[in-house]
């Protein structure tokens, strides 16, 4: 008999955690690796935030939370939604979960049979796909470019819909590439789903405050979407707490039942003091976290200007998220340093062993042409790492 179930054997490790794993490798054996892989904030969480974790832990929080998320939470959650983003939620269309990587995974458990079709613009965050494979769904990618600030048009939605799609999933502002959908564009993907009314749409916002152009747009804003779409957010990123774990949707009355149901069945609720703390960090006007947005903001500028400079290297100018998505295809088929560079795996490989720059292999968002760069470094780190890849390629 089999010891591992077929389930795991066939599922794909992340590949942004597998490339920090090696960068960790090669740090023990005393190399100095600059990690630009990890979607993550440099910064430390806010101390108003820490200081209401601090409070409640006096307070003596410490039992059981209810599934869904505390009441109040929720309050905090509904309050930020009609204040950030003009929608209207009441208690039971929230649930609260470990992180918004849970809630992802809570709501393709609920709503994904087997053979069922989940439209996906490439690039995609890493983990959608093997999500709905998990569920025995079907991932269908749509190519995008960098030309088009890799973002899916109605003419291709339209194109990839068939009899068995049952969602589409998206992020703005995107993982990995920091395009944004305006509401102009969010519009017109929206008249093409009106005409299906059986297509679900997932909208994973947790980029939302990491914006570089002014207002964020969610699709679910628009009358005809609001009852198909399960919005997508946590406090991860823009309040630097990815290690607290806390995510959370906004959708349906009974997608959110069946979600809070699935959770009670596989880790119940989250995290009590992460809880309290996130009801402080919801309650706070978006401000309080600007001087984040506006030093990633610089970062990108300089990054792009760096990486400009070296031949080869194509790139965008991202309008969100802490990424830039450069294409490298440049570099496919040429040795360099005696290494061939097949694809875009090799030449984040390449980047790891020579120029000590941990980076993410594009092909796992669904683009093999590009790698992802995070700049959610300091400005000498930044300097620094692409100065030696500057070098490498040299």
């Amino acid at each position: 008999m089999q010891l591992l179930s077929d389930r795991i054997l066939n599922m794909a490790t992340s590949a942004t955690l597998a490339m920090a794993a090696k960068a960790r490798e090669l740090r023990t054996e005393g190399k100095d690796i600059i990690g630009l892989s990890l979607g993550e904030p440099d910064f430390n969480t806010p101390d108003f935030i820490k200081d209401a974790a601090i409070q409640a832990i006096n307070d003596n929080y410490n039992s059981y939370s209810p599934v869904d998320g505390y009441v109040d939470l929720k309050q905090a959650i509904i309050t930020k939604f009609k204040r950030d983003n003009n929608l209207t939620y009441t208690p039971t269309q929230i649930v609260v979960s470990t992180g918004a990587k849970q809630s992802l995974a809570n709501v393709a458990a609920v709503m994904v049979n087997k053979g069922d079709e989940v439209i996906m613009p490439c690039p995609y965050w890493v983990s959608y796909a093997d999500i709905v494979k998990l569920n025995e769904g079907i991932p269908v990618e749509v190519p995008t470019t960098i030309a088009t600030d890799f973002k899916m048009t109605p003419e291709q939605l339209e194109a990839a819909i068939t009899p068995k799609t049952k969602m589409i999933w998206f992020s703005s502002p995107c993982n990995p590439s920091g395009s944004i959908y305006s509401k102009e564009e969010l519009r017109g993907l929206a008249d093409v789903l009106v005409k299906y009314p059986d297509i679900y749409v997932v909208s994973d916002e947790i980029y939302e405050h990491i914006n570089y152009v002014g207002g964020h747009e969610s699709i679910a804003q628009f009358e005809d979407m609001y009852d198909r779409t399960i919005t997508v957010n946590g406090v991860s990123k823009a309040f630097a707490m990815t290690g607290w774990r806390i995510g959370y949707i906004g959708g349906p009355e009974k997608i959110a039942r069946a979600c809070n149901k699935m959770q009670g069945q596989i880790t119940s609720g989250a995290n009590c003091i992460a809880q309290r703390a996130t009801i402080t960090a919801l309650n706070a006007e978006p401000s309080k976290v600007k001087y984040m947005i506006d030093e990633f903001k610089v970062r990108r500028d300089l990054i792009l200007s760096l990486l400009n400079e070296i031949e080869g290297f194509k790139t965008n100018t991202p309008e969100g998220a802490f990424y830039v998505f450069p294409n490298i295809s440049h570099f496919f088929g040429k040795t360099l340093r005696g290494k061939t560079i097949n694809n875009a795996s090799d030449f984040s490989m390449y980047l790891l062993e020579e120029a000590l720059v941990a980076t993410v292999d594009g092909g796992a968002f669904g683009n093999p042409d590009c790698i992802r760069i995070s700049y959610a470094a300091s400005q000498e780190q930044i300097i620094e790492a692409i100065k030696r890849i500057k070098e490498a390629l040299s």
